[in-house]
């Protein structure tokens, strides 16, 4: 009987998964294909190749990338994180359909549920994923899928993919997670019951804060429906951004592992910090779910959140004496980068809501980059003081 063909590593897949091995001449980098228009067969549709299709050259290769390191039947790519989000669930879901999320999750995917698929007759359901019962409590028979995220964005908690899966098998649902704070490097969910991933491949999959791009992967038949998606709401990504996109997959292996590295580290100093009232990393054995992340993940992340001691006012004269960490949004890039979720992805809450929601006044997500961890370190230090 002849042996199934080796699975190759992540680390190789992100830098040659899904390439053919190539004729003499054949360049060894993908060619950035940056057209707009594609020669078409005379007398057929079939064939025809148009960006916003998400089928030309780039985009078709790097998708296949990701499909493969993600461990997917494919994979689309869109023009961002948001993007994908809105295409994934609304090629589930129609008019008349019931939504579960995570009360946790990224404050424009909250802004998407209340606010644009209230208008479109979908109603969304929060439930604080740590209550194991609410799940199955708050099901109707218009339930058609469950949305979480994990880790979760900005409080870095982790989530047990298991208890969820099972409702989600028993009753016929699709079991959506967003994927972004882990990369495939440190949590792939399509191995521990999940139908369907999102990144928003802006963060770790880019790695270099110079694209707006997501991803979707799923199966074949599930993706061609958020392609059709895609192509009706103009959320295709250009060829330069796929390009980019490849580009940055190459290192994400190594990058990643630096900043799992550089992140425990920060976390393990500023938990011994006076200046700091909490730090959010789940590497941290006192982090509540210290215990799923060992068990789950490969890699505690590069993301971690501190509370400062006085709150809002200190937290912006600590941002004001940083001069290494810049002050900026997103994350999962080389270069290490701060922000505050109060001016940022929970600027629409009160200063209540967003303490009930583990995001109080003080509160700061650092996205650890590959600096030399003991320079990092020296800046938090000099801010602090």
């Amino acid at each position: 009987m002849p042996r199934s063909p080796r699975r190759l590593g992540l680390s190789t897949l992100a830098v040659t998964g899904g390439a053919s091995h190539g004729d003499p001449d054949t360049p060894v980098v993908q060619p950035l294909v940056q057209s707009a228009n594609f020669i078409q067969e005379i007398g057929t549709a079939d064939g025809l190749r148009y960006p916003r299709y998400g089928n030309v050259p780039n985009a078709e290769s790097v998708q296949k990338r990701l499909a493969l390191m993600e461990g997917a039947e494919a994979a689309i790519v869109l023009s961002s994180g948001m993007g994908a989000t809105a295409c994934a669930l609304l090629a589930l879901l129609r008019p008349g359909d019931h939504l579960l999320a995570s009360n946790w999750v990224y404050g424009g995917t909250r802004l998407l549920f209340a606010q644009e698929f209230a208008t479109m007759g979908i109603d969304v359901t929060l439930v604080d994923p740590m209550e194991t019962r609410a799940w199955r409590k708050r099901m109707r028979k218009e339930t058609r899928a469950i949305f979480v995220e994990s880790p979760v964005n900005p409080t870095c908690r982790v989530l047990d993919l298991r208890p969820i899966s099972y409702l989600t098998k028993e009753g016929g649902l699709a079991l959506v997670v967003d994927s972004t704070f882990a990369s495939p490097v440190n949590f792939r969910p399509l191995e521990h019951g999940a139908d369907v991933v999102i990144h928003s491949a802006t963060k770790y999959l880019n790695g270099h804060h110079d694209i707006l791009s997501g991803v979707v992967l799923g199966t074949a038949p599930y993706i061609e429906e958020v392609r059709q998606k895609m192509v009706v709401w103009g959320q295709s990504p250009d060829p330069f951004a796929c390009w980019l996109l490849e580009r940055g997959l190459k290192t994400i292996d190594v990058r990643v592992a630096r900043q799992n590295e550089n992140a425990r580290r920060i976390a393990e100093w500023c938990n011994a910090r006076k200046e700091v009232r909490q730090v959010h990393y789940p590497g941290l054995e006192d982090h509540p779910d210290h215990e799923v992340a060992r068990t789950f993940l490969d890699g505690f992340g590069g993301m971690l959140a501190i509370e400062l001691v006085g709150g809002g006012r200190a937290a912006e004269r600590f941002l004001r004496r940083l001069r290494l960490i810049k002050h900026a949004p997103s994350l999962g890039g080389v270069d290490s980068v701060v922000s505050e979720p109060r001016f940022t992805s929970h600027s629409h809450l009160t200063s209540d809501e967003r303490a009930a929601l583990g995001v109080p006044d003080g509160f700061l997500r650092l996205s650890v980059g590959i600096e030399n961890v003991d320079d990092l370190i020296a800046d938090l230090e000099q801010a602090l003081k």
